[in-house]
């Protein structure tokens, strides 16, 4: 009787132990840890895992590529941000002020931008310039020098090379303007409802390699299987941005405002309905290992182009002298810090198989992207669609790169590089699009130490 009550009160004793949580129970998890602990270790179709990004990322690239980006090259970009949608008419536009979009005055952008499209060198200015009128007129004039004669054909193949990934802009119509993008920064401007997720799921449904028995495919892996490593890299790059953008959005949210100012900071709970792992059902980790593959593919372009840049005729032409050199100093820098990068992402699996077939599957890939770079003038809020036009362009020109590796090797040490070119356009959007993705995979430290205490 006596061993019967001693079990019975040592298994109640056990069971009080295990309620109150000091019998070895596991706290519960942390809205850290929700977010972040499937996002780590290595990722999918790569060798490279989260923390070697993190730790390089962070403390190595992120404060001096900030930097350049706050020089006068990198800042000014200039987009037509009144292009008609080619793909329906009912647009809602974003009254809200946070949706407008300040264009530059004429005297506030460097005259050394404003002089040409293309910035090797003055020399090079000039005669591209020659080119570009040339081709306004609509044909070769045979007063022309032969030199420029034969570079206004060149430009005219360029322009029509099939390598582009994206319908860029016209920069010479008189609807494109110069915008200052410190003074335009990306934040949270209130544009979502129907508006911005018709644009989301005409991208995702129609755009994105995919089986037909899929509805929306949010979940590249689980849904993609039989997909090959190129169409499922699509997917992944289209949801890493979208992933990104989510993160700069909840990062510079508006907190508060009154008469006087306006509060942007960290929006915690916009953050975790995005990308929680409970709250998204499992997506949101899975959407931040996408935003780290997208990291390392434009990484990987950034170190595949650095020949270009070290030619001794490019500059960073802004028309001031000494700003230009030691822009370009520290450019040079920055790149090779990426090359130096130790686990970059292996492009020589893409396209890889039957010649016929891998061309077909190339055409199919460029010619997806390019028509997502067509949405992005159907976006109703004109900051969204500044910074979508931008960094739609930036991983378009980071493809680009990855897919001309022998015209970048047979590049000429100097005088204009005729097979293989970057516009100033490509330049300020591809590295403005991979400041963007620094950034965010910055703000995800920021948000994992505010979520740490969180449950």
């Amino acid at each position: 009787m006596g061993r019967r009550w001693g079990f019975l009160i040592g298994l109640v004793g056990a069971v009080w132990l295990l309620g109150s949580g000091r019998g070895g129970q596991q706290p519960p998890e942390t809205a850290a840890q929700r977010c972040f602990c499937q996002v780590s270790g290595y990722l999918d179709d790569c060798t490279c895992d989260v923390e070697t990004i993190d730790r390089f990322n962070n403390y190595r690239l992120f404060p001096r590529l900030q930097k350049l980006l706050e020089s006068d090259y990198f800042r000014y970009y200039k987009v037509n941000l009144k292009r008609p949608c080619p793909f329906w008419n009912d647009i809602n536009q974003c009254g809200r002020r946070d949706c407008a979009v300040k264009p530059c005055q004429s005297d506030e952008v460097p005259d050394g931008i404003k002089s040409a499209s293309y910035k090797y060198s003055e020399v090079a200015n000039n005669l591209i310039e020659e080119c570009e009128q040339a081709e306004r007129l609509g044909a070769v004039d045979e007063s022309l020098s032969e030199e420029t004669q034969k570079a206004v054909l060149q430009w005219t193949k360029h322009d029509d090379s099939s390598d582009s990934f994206c319908e860029a802009d016209d920069i010479q119509s008189p609807d494109a303007e110069y915008v200052d993008l410190l003074l335009n920064p990306e934040r949270y401007t209130g544009y979502k409802g129907p508006d911005a997720w018709k644009i989301w799921n005409v991208i995702y449904e129609e755009n994105c390699f995919k089986p037909q028995t899929i509805k929306r495919p949010l979940n590249p892996l689980a849904s993609s299987q039989g997909l090959c490593v190129e169409k499922r890299a699509f997917y992944r790059l289209i949801s890493g941005l979208h992933a990104s953008i989510n993160v700069h959005l909840s990062a510079r949210y508006l907190l508060q405002e009154t008469w006087l100012e306006k509060k942007w900071g960290h929006n915690i709970t916009e953050f975790q309905q995005r990308f929680d792992g409970i709250l998204t059902e499992g997506e949101g980790p899975r959407r931040l290992k996408n935003l780290y593959f997208l990291y390392l593919i434009e990484l990987r372009a950034l170190s595949k182009v650095v020949p270009f840049f070290e030619r001794p005729d490019f500059q960073l032409f802004t028309g001031n002298k000494v700003q230009d050199a030691e822009n370009k100093m520290l450019l040079l820098e920055i790149l090779h810090e990426i090359k130096s990068f130790p686990l970059h992402f292996d492009e020589n699996s893409f396209f890889a198989g039957d010649k016929k077939e891998a061309n077909k599957l190339k055409e199919d890939f460029r010619l997806h992207f390019r028509n997502i770079s067509r949405i992005m003038d159907c976006v109703g809020c004109f900051k969204c669609r500044l910074w979508g036009k931008l960094q739609i362009q930036g991983l378009g020109t980071a493809l680009k790169i990855l897919f001309s590796e022998k015209l970048i090797a047979n590049m000429p040490e100097s005088g204009p590089s005729y097979e293989f070119h970057l516009t100033r356009q490509e330049i300020v959007s591809l590295f403005n699009a991979f400041g963007r993705i620094s950034t965010s995979v910055k703000e995800l430290e920021n948000f994992r130490n505010l979520l740490q205490n969180i449950h």
